[in-house]
């Protein structure tokens, strides 16, 4: 969990609204979080709902948090995403179905915007195929390892029936290697190499190395490239690694590998495998 979540769920254990408006809720939020001497600057906003249709007269607010958090001697600057869910009076930055035993903080995602269908992530199948799937995923992630290359070579085998959309999302803070191969990734496919992605989960590297130079040894050993450190610096390898974790913060992904299944997050990951191909 992220620094300012951690902050404002200690700060939303048990809380209550009147009339829970937009407005209202990003005012107690304000009041909530701001209420920390750390917290400047802090700047809120709804950047979308969503019904809970197992959870009557519950609703996902998908909020946009941005703020600097005062850590030791250091400044950051915060900007990220946050799912509180609100009922009435009840705001609750948790929740669970006592039922089923859901976590909706686990399973409930904005649908995912059709702006980020984009061709430069689409690595297999038609852009009008009959499904639209989008995987993000850290290539160094042990389940990621085992999951998506079986994924990805599953669906290319049926390029009408479904459209694979890819979103680079290294988990820095777990796998600090994982940033470097995956601008180098980036770079290969910029000058051409065929399945940069399918190939990326073969590389062999301590996930925790963070000596660029040896990163990008094991990288071009496995793809047979040159790839250096100017190429990995390059504008526009820079702009795609930019553009899909903006993608990522804005559907609220933390974790990998994580899947939307025409539109809508798949927690089970494998709603692909569900589907009939000829």
């Amino acid at each position: 969990m992220s620094l300012m979540l951690k902050l404002s769920s200690t700060l939303l254990l048990s809380v209550s609204l009147m009339a829970a408006t937009d407005a209202e809720v990003v005012t107690f939020l304000k009041k909530g979080i701001g209420n920390n001497p750390n917290i400047t600057n802090l700047q809120i906003e709804v950047s979308g709902k969503k019904n809970l249709p197992t959870m009557s007269g519950w609703q996902a607010y998908f909020m946009s948090i941005e703020a600097d958090v005062k850590q030791g001697g250091e400044t950051r600057h915060i900007n990220q995403n946050g799912t509180y869910f609100v009922s009435g009076s009840v705001i609750a930055p948790e929740l669970i179905n006592l039922k089923t035993g859901e976590r909706y903080n686990d399973t409930v995602a904005p649908d995912f915007n059709n702006a980020f269908y984009t061709k430069s992530n689409r690595i297999s199948g038609e852009s009008d195929a009959t499904y639209k799937v989008a995987i993000f995923s850290d290539p160094l992630c042990p389940f990621c390892r085992r999951y998506v290359p079986d994924a990805i070579s599953y669906m290319a085998k049926y390029p009408k029936t479904f459209a694979l959309y890819y979103y680079h999302f290294p988990l820095s803070g777990l796998h600090p290697a994982a940033v470097t191969l995956t601008k180098a990734a980036i770079a290969a496919e910029e000058e051409g190499v065929d399945n940069t992605v399918l190939r990326l989960y073969k590389v062999d590297i301590n996930p925790n190395e963070k000596d660029d130079q040896k990163i990008l040894n094991a990288f071009n050993k496995t793809f047979g490239t040159k790839i250096g450190i100017n190429d990995i610096r390059r504008s526009s390898v820079m702009k795609q690694f930019d553009y899909d974790q903006k993608v990522a913060q804005s559907m609220m992904v933390v974790g990998t590998p994580t899947v939307f299944f025409n539109g809508q997050k798949d927690a089970s990951k494998n709603k692909y495998k569900e589907i009939k191909v000829k």
